[in-house]
């Protein structure tokens, strides 16, 4: 056979992706069989169950229901072990040997790719279990349970995963859809205040960028979520998987390209977070981000002054900080170069010319950054209903 030197082969496909995201209480109430149902199949698979040590303390008798639920279904699938217990918070994703006690977990007891990984956390606990599965045998079932209003309104209904390395956020880390989200509302019962409060800024942010209703509920509800009203707060947090999961069923959903619109004010988080050695909560960075953001959208001339002062009004009333001492400086100008190299080298920032409408730019100018910054620091001590 002759072959030419030019000749090539193409071959294109797709693979469909489906998973649920499932609402619910009392998960492991062996009466309620969710999970159990999401588990059966023609083969009795083997689960490996990981559970997030602050959630352990806060709910100590989770332990054991997790292993009398897993008797209770016995006929349906197979407890591999008893749970694994990590750190939660950003140590989990921070401290590489967590992810090696998963994958060391997955060799000894077995789990394969018909088997499940489920991690029951805040999202730092399930992006770092998340990688595990998708990186172990090239892709292991995972099922996310997540714990804090963040992670079941936002990053745990997502199709990304992974751990910080060379002191960047997620810079090791994979597109993999889970085959399932469970949120169980009871589990925000015990959240502290900081938490409760930190999920709330990324319903700001799709309320800004997609949806100007839903920023005017939140502007009618905020005493209420402030309360901790729990109908207020699962309605918010239905709202805000249904237009992730829209988002995510849209061109490009692992992120192919430079347009990564639900990273609205995250440059600037991802940023804050490391110059604070993460004792600032991701939600707590994310609101200052959507403040700097906004206020530069504002100095651009994109966005009035009244809506630049609704937003901020809705950012303090919510009790976000609008300006910590990390932000001032040349250093948050690095995390804006870091986001162009997550990017591939083309900057893509999204910006606001009205409340639910995002627009994209492709630079943004230092010295206005820093003017927007030095606003900030100003409203964090002015009262905007005055």
């Amino acid at each position: 056979m002759n072959i030419r030197k030019d000749k090539i082969i193409e071959q294109a496909f797709k693979v469909p992706f489906y998973y649920q995201v499932c609402f619910t209480e009392s998960i492991f109430n062996v009466e309620n069989s969710l999970l159990a149902r999401q588990l059966g199949g023609e083969k009795k698979p083997k689960v490996l169950f990981v559970l997030d040590e602050g959630v352990h303390r806060a709910h100590p008798y989770l332990y054991d229901a997790v292993i009398s639920y897993s008797e209770h279904y016995k006929e349906v699938f197979t407890l591999s072990a008893e749970p694994m217990v990590v750190p939660g918070g950003e140590k989990a994703k921070n401290e590489n040997k967590y992810l090696q006690q998963i994958l060391d977990a997955t060799h000894e007891y077995g789990i394969d790719r018909h088997s499940y990984i489920i991690a029951i956390g805040g999202g730092a606990v399930l992006d770092m279990v998340g990688f595990a599965a998708a990186i172990a045998h090239r892709g292991i079932r995972h099922i996310r349970i997540p714990t804090t209003v963040l992670s079941q309104n936002d990053s745990g209904v997502g199709v990304k995963n992974g751990v910080n390395a060379y002191g960047k956020k997620n810079y090791l880390g994979a597109f993999t859809p889970p085959v399932a989200v469970i949120n169980d509302f009871r589990f925000l019962e015990t959240l502290e205040d900081r938490d409760w409060r930190s999920g709330i800024s990324e319903a700001i942010k799709v309320a800004l960028i997609k949806d100007a209703s839903f920023f005017i509920w939140l502007e009618s509800h905020a005493v209420e979520l402030m309360d901790r009203k729990n109908p207020a707060m699962e309605e918010l947090i239905v709202r805000c998987a249904e237009m992730h999961l829209d988002h995510i069923a849209g061109k490009d959903p692992f992120e192919s390209g430079s347009s990564r619109p639900l990273d609205f004010g995250h440059w600037a988080a991802h940023k804050l977070e490391q110059l604070t050695n993460y004792q600032i909560r991701h939600g707590e960075a994310v609101a200052i981000g959507i403040a700097l953001d906004t206020a530069y959208s504002h100095l651009k001339g994109m966005l009035n002054e009244t809506e630049l002062n609704r937003i901020i009004q809705m950012i303090k009333s919510l009790g976000f900080e609008l300006f910590v001492p990390e932000l001032s400086g040349s250093s948050i100008l690095q995390g804006l170069e870091e986001f162009r190299e997550h990017l591939g080298g083309e900057l893509t920032i999204m910006l606001l010319d009205a409340i639910g409408s995002g627009v994209e730019v492709h630079e943004m100018e230092n010295d206005l950054i820093l003017e927007s910054i030095e606003l900030l620091r100003q409203y964090q001590f002015q009262d905007l209903k005055a």
